[in-house]
């Protein structure tokens, strides 16, 4: 078995990535989207959405990560894959399955899974372009409109080189909703003869199961499910001898994540990120519940440095200095 964190744009970015990956239990990761127009990017693009590129594509804990691509134009995708390749990159994941309404209008993204035969393209295109010993991978969902045209997508997206696909078993317009559709995911795996990974609504260990149940799948990703629960890979992987993470070990990373975060953004969004993250802790620590009523309201380093400080000393936590 095979856990993989999930590409969340906007969510995880190089520092989700480090702080999850060195938990533990992750055997890859993949970069937020590059989104690709017809221009040929310079370096500096790449390398500032993934810092891995400098490290061998590995984050410090040493867990390999995918760069990202999304787009509709099968000749830049192709240069703008073979640019991130020669940086560094040792994988190349193809993006057809985002929702959003922007990604959609501008030619990518799940838009495509209704053109299977314009996937194909694509996928070939990046597979020609890059050297035969890096991985192109690609993950959509289910479909567009329905959920009708996950295998013949599947199927081109295999035919046309890719050494893995990832599927998040809900269409497009099933957007986030429960339930995913994890049946859906089985004759995908039995028709493919590359490894399928089944992808959506994995929230607990329990979750994994019915979904490999389910789908037939051996391989896993997951992305909301380890954001609410940064342990859950370790969870998994030793259901018996795990024990659960409480509050007091979730607080020190919170306030590592954020302290190393400051630098990226002015004052008055220094906190964006991290109430990004609070909004999914509350699935299962109530403290974060607590903690984030508090902290929605504040903009400054100090207020928040100040409040983790209050809050630790109120749930008896020790933080670093």
């Amino acid at each position: 078995m095979r856990i993989f964190l999930a590409p969340m744009e906007g969510v995880v970015d190089f520092q989700m990535r480090q702080l999850l990956t060195s938990i533990g239990g992750l055997d890859g990761c993949v970069t937020e989207f590059l989104r690709i127009g017809e221009q040929r990017l310079p370096r500096r693009v790449f390398t500032k959405l993934c810092p891995e590129l400098l490290q061998q594509s590995r984050t410090p804990s040493g867990t390999p990560v995918a760069f990202q691509l999304l787009g509709g134009n099968a000749e830049a995708m192709a240069f703008n894959a073979a640019k991130a390749a020669g940086l560094g990159a040792d994988s190349i994941d193809l993006n057809f399955g985002c929702p959003a309404k922007t990604v959609n209008r501008n030619d990518g993204g799940a838009k495509l899974l209704q053109e299977p035969k314009r996937i194909h393209r694509i996928v070939k295109a990046v597979r020609d372009a890059v050297p035969s010993g890096i991985d192109v991978t690609a993950k959509i969902r289910l479909g567009f409109q329905d959920r009708s045209m996950g295998l013949e997508n599947a199927h081109a997206i295999a035919d046309a080189g890719a050494q893995q696909l990832v599927v998040h078993a809900r269409s497009k317009n099933d957007a986030y909703r429960p339930p995913a559709y994890w049946d859906e995911l089985r004759p995908i795996r039995d028709q493919l003869n590359i490894p399928v990974i089944a992808n959506g609504e994995i929230w607990s260990p329990d979750d994994l199961q019915r979904c490999a149940d389910h789908s037939g799948c051996e391989d896993f990703m997951i992305g909301r499910g380890l954001l609410a629960r940064p342990d859950l890979a370790l969870a998994i992987r030793n259901p018996d001898a795990h024990q659960a993470w409480c509050w007091e070990d979730i607080l020190p990373l919170l306030l590592d994540f954020f302290r190393k975060g400051i630098e990226q953004y002015p004052e008055k969004y220094c906190g964006n990120r991290l109430k990004q993250w609070f909004m999914y802790l509350q699935r299962n620590y109530p403290e974060a519940e607590l903690f984030f009523n508090q902290l929605k309201r504040l903009r400054k380093r100090d207020e928040i440095e100040m409040l983790f400080a209050h809050h630790a000393k109120e749930q008896k936590i020790e933080l670093a200095s």
